[in-house]
């Protein structure tokens, strides 16, 4: 009877120690799976734009509502003013990992040449046209491509205010132009609109413009208003001639790799936020395109009107060739859209 007593006790012991062993065992993947969901990232967004500009606004109102949004698991860095390099450094850094995010539009028809669709110039007439070009299947044409070629996956978007031509000199017809020297962006198309339209296209980085138009480097460049004022091009030129030749947008994007590493909860966070920041970013541009002609004035630049049916006619001849097949084929596509 003492032995089968000592026996139980012996057994219920080993049983004791089991399911504390496989308790403790429970305890441990609870805590490493608690740990792994707990896990936090933290991305650097790097771009052009000056911390006044409504691209520098968005990204930060972006920041702070997927850090509320995910309890602090993201935190996104903001590096405005090429921080981090220019746009072309930006990406590829991303692509390598050593940023996660960034701004861009045209530059990145580099990998994905459908993009170079975006800034045809006078493909798209207004705001309207634009906004139903992006969200329709032109816009989602583009940015599968973006992801397969690119390497980088567009969360939102921000619609550009109108290209105008800025110079020392009155432009108005496409023959005033004269060899003038015109920094664009190392965009092909940009290239050879300009050319056509007689000027001399020279690409250059961004961040470098002032200095050249200070300098004589360049003579005239062409930009949206809002990239004229916050980059003090009202410093260096006279004229903002009011060509009006591109309607286009621009990307906030994550590295392909980057946005795969977020567990599933965590992208639907980025994406919640990417809409309300693309909405608040909206708001600030509706407001500032409205004050800044008046902003610039007061600045000393004089506003010129232009032979738009000229500038147009001339471009127009010469897309045939500055695009490629596929290009030329979206610029069709983009015509019909109303």
């Amino acid at each position: 009877m003492k032995k089968r007593l000592m026996k139980v006790l012996a057994l219920g012991l080993v049983m004791a120690l089991s399911l504390g062993i496989l308790a403790g065992c429970g305890a441990k993947k609870e805590e490493v799976a608690e740990q792994k969901e707990e896990k936090k990232f933290v991305f650097k967004l790097g771009h052009a734009a000056d911390e006044e500009n409504t691209w520098h606004k968005g990204a930060v109102k972006f920041a702070e509502l997927v850090k509320e949004k995910s309890n602090g698991r993201i935190e996104v860095k903001v590096y405005p003013n090429e921080q981090l390099g220019n746009e072309m450094d930006n990406i590829t850094g991303v692509q390598a990992g050593t940023a996660d995010m960034v701004i861009s539009g045209e530059t990145l028809q580099n990998w994905a040449p459908k993009v170079g669709a975006m800034a045809i110039p006078y493909a798209i007439k207004d705001s309207e046209t634009l906004q139903n070009i992006v969200n329709g299947e032109i816009g989602q044409e583009i940015e599968k491509e973006i992801i397969d070629k690119a390497g980088l996956r567009p969360l939102f978007w921000y619609e550009r205010g109108p290209r105008y031509l800025t110079s020392n000199r009155p432009i108005t017809t496409p023959d005033e132009l004269n060899g003038m020297i015109v920094r664009v962006p190392n965009v092909p198309v940009f290239v050879k609109a300009w050319e056509a339209l007689g000027a001399k296209p020279t690409p250059m980085a961004f961040s470098e413009v002032f200095t050249g138009l200070q300098q004589g480097t360049v003579e005239g460049q062409e930009n949206p208003l809002a990239l004229i004022n916050s980059a003090g091009f009202y410093e260096v030129q006279k004229y903002v001639n009011k060509t009006a030749h591109v309607r286009s947008w621009i990307y906030v994007l994550m590295g392909e790799k980057q946005w795969e590493s977020l567990p599933e909860d965590l992208q639907v966070v980025v994406m919640e936020a990417a809409k309300e920041a693309q909405a608040y970013e909206h708001e600030l541009f509706l407001e500032q395109e409205e004050a800044l002609a008046t902003t610039l004035q007061e600045r000393g630049m004089n506003f010129v009107d232009v032979d738009q049916d000229a500038f147009r006619t001339k471009v127009e001849a010469s897309l045939k060739d500055a695009l490629t097949e596929e290009q030329y084929e979206m610029y069709q596509k983009i015509k019909e859209v109303k």
